[in-house]
């Protein structure tokens, strides 16, 4: 992928409202953690996690994409007349159908001659729907897209909480530590021809890319129905086996990043800075280690927000635009591994 006329010209994003610590998750696996003589804060020390944040019991995806993409289009002074296409891009929708995008097109007043539709690819979902939406304004078929998200962690991690008490099985609870990663939160990302948009903003133009996959790995994570296929009555739940998806992702990582380097003939020291899609410690560790780069180069955010699925690496992006880590003529790399196994690298000239 290589683009000219494709410039990241604002974030919008918004924090879910209820903090919830590490410690406060370790207090509900009390039950568990009795039965098996686990002491608290082992939680922490395996996934550097300290808290993460849940939205209100009762809410919709839709209504907090649309506010992370109303502030998108403030930020870039742009009118939703302007924009060409809306792609909702999260692991969890509000339902199977409508496409959740369409409410949130609904709620943005996005034209009628826009394109409307959801994109998924686990927790790459942001980066493959910017993909989508830069291949439109390459070609010249629209001038501006909104991508937007929204994921929620609250549910999933209280039922594999229950689950965990119930069967008190340390392998059991091997295969759902990733589950205790999640939070929540909505990002959106606007993207534009640059002839568009406050002309005082400085636009980020988007280089290009490389995509690569192992889809052998498909079955390493699972976030669905107990049984498999679509059955009537089925419980919801999440499985991972995080040393294979590590071990597995780091390889396919290492091969897409040297092909990356390769395709925009960078040197040694460059990129300048990484956006990566936010999972854990050892992740995080592995991951720059395998590709050979400083990881100081990285800005995190897991620590204090969880692994957010597909808004992990855009509302991280956004952050450290805000805190001035990413600088004006910096090479930036958004890089992510998804379960599939997927990995996106692009680049963006700061």
């Amino acid at each position: 992928m290589k683009y000219s006329n494709v410039f990241i010209e604002s974030f919008g994003y918004e924090l879910a409202p209820h903090v919830v610590t590490t410690i406060e998750l370790e207090e509900k696996l009390t039950p568990f953690y009795d039965a098996v003589g686990f002491g608290p804060g082992q939680l922490e020390i395996l996934t550097g996690i300290k808290e993460r944040r849940y939205w209100d019991k009762d809410h919709r995806l839709a209504d907090h994409a649309a506010i992370a993409g109303q502030r998108a289009l403030d930020e870039a002074d742009i009118s939703p007349d302007n924009i060409g296409a809306l792609v909702y891009c999260g692991v969890g929708q509000d339902g199977f159908e409508p496409a959740t995008s369409c409410s949130v097109a609904d709620q943005l007043n996005i034209g009628e001659n826009a394109h409307i539709y959801d994109v998924k690819s686990a927790c790459l979902g942001m980066v493959t729907g910017i993909v989508q939406v830069a291949n439109e304004i390459e070609l010249g078929n629209i001038k501006a897209g909104l991508v937007v998200s929204c994921e929620t962690a609250r549910q999933i991690v209280d039922s594999t909480i229950n689950e965990i008490n119930t069967k008190k099985d340390v392998e059991f609870y091997k295969n759902t530590i990733a589950t205790m990663t999640g939070g929540s939160g909505a990002a959106a990302v606007l993207l534009t021809n640059g002839t568009i948009g406050n002309p005082d903003n400085r636009k980020h133009a988007l280089k290009g890319g490389i995509v690569k996959n192992s889809t052998e790995h498909h079955n390493l994570c699972n976030w669905g129905f107990k049984h498999k296929g679509m059955p009537t009555e089925s419980k919801v739940i999440m499985r991972t086996l995080a040393q294979e998806v590590l071990e597995n992702g780091l390889v396919l990582a290492k091969k897409t990043f040297d092909e990356f380097k390769k395709e925009f003939d960078l040197p040694q020291d460059k990129p300048d800075k990484f956006i990566g899609h936010q999972v854990g410690a050892a992740h995080h560790q592995r991951f720059y280690q395998i590709l050979n780069q400083d990881i100081q180069k990285d800005f995190c955010t897991f620590p204090f927000l969880g692994n957010i699925g597909s808004v992990s690496l855009p509302i991280t992006a956004a952050i450290a635009d805000e805190r001035g880590f990413l600088q004006p003529e910096n090479f930036v790399a958004f890089i992510g591994v998804g379960s599939g196994l997927n990995c996106y690298i692009l680049g963006v000239e700061w």
